[in-house]
């Protein structure tokens, strides 16, 4: 099994797939946008890689650190969930934000995911509440609360604005969940002005 590759980046596609160059063979690796947008071509990466493999395909997803990885090992464990769901999870959520989304049951938050609805968000983030228990990471547990928190109000006021759960998924993507919800909120409307004109 594959569990990690280190080469140049040759290409990175539409479709968030990269072509890594290793020892002169190019592994065709899936990826998170988020992590799409770190490996530049002609760079070298590193990726932690989980390898799928099924009767009529083997697929490479490739992630930056370990927390990554894990997670979405314990997102393709869960019942009904395939690595696709488990990669627009990832492409929605950090692996911080998803614990907090589990701890504090915010379905919510996991229908902003593409194709999770309501049901779907209940059953996961009960069947999620046994599985991630994954070690606390860099940033302390006051901060990711107030972080997730922070992300929950602007959610709930760029809904009352009338914006579609599609247009709020993709701008929520691009802004640090660290920031106050003020700053948030004003970074978000920003782009989400700067997409409609």
């Amino acid at each position: 099994m594959i569990g990690s590759l280190r080469g140049v980046v040759i290409e990175r596609n539409q479709d968030s797939t990269v072509l890594l160059e290793v020892g002169g063979v190019g592994y065709l690796i899936h990826v998170t946008p988020r992590t799409l947008g770190e490996l530049e071509p002609t760079s070298q990466a590193f990726v932690y890689v989980h390898q799928h493999i099924r009767e009529d395909a083997q697929t490479l997803y490739g992630f930056l650190d370990r927390d990554e990885r894990r997670t979405f090992e314990i997102l393709i464990a869960t019942h009904g969930v395939g690595p696709n769901m488990a990669m627009s999870i990832l492409a929605t959520h950090t692996p911080r934000a998803l614990i907090d989304i589990v701890a504090t049951n915010d379905h919510g938050a996991l229908t902003l995911v593409s194709g999770v609805g309501r049901k779907t968000a209940e059953r996961l983030l009960i069947e999620l509440k046994g599985r991630m228990n994954l070690p606390v990471m860099d940033t302390p547990q006051g901060e990711q609360a107030h972080g997730h928190r922070a992300v929950t109000d602007v959610r709930e006021a760029l809904t009352g604005l009338g914006y579609s759960n599609e247009e709020i998924r993709d701008v929520l993507r691009e802004l640090s969940a660290t920031d106050t919800a003020e700053n948030l909120l004003r970074q978000a409307l920003n782009a989400l002005g700067v997409k409609r004109a």
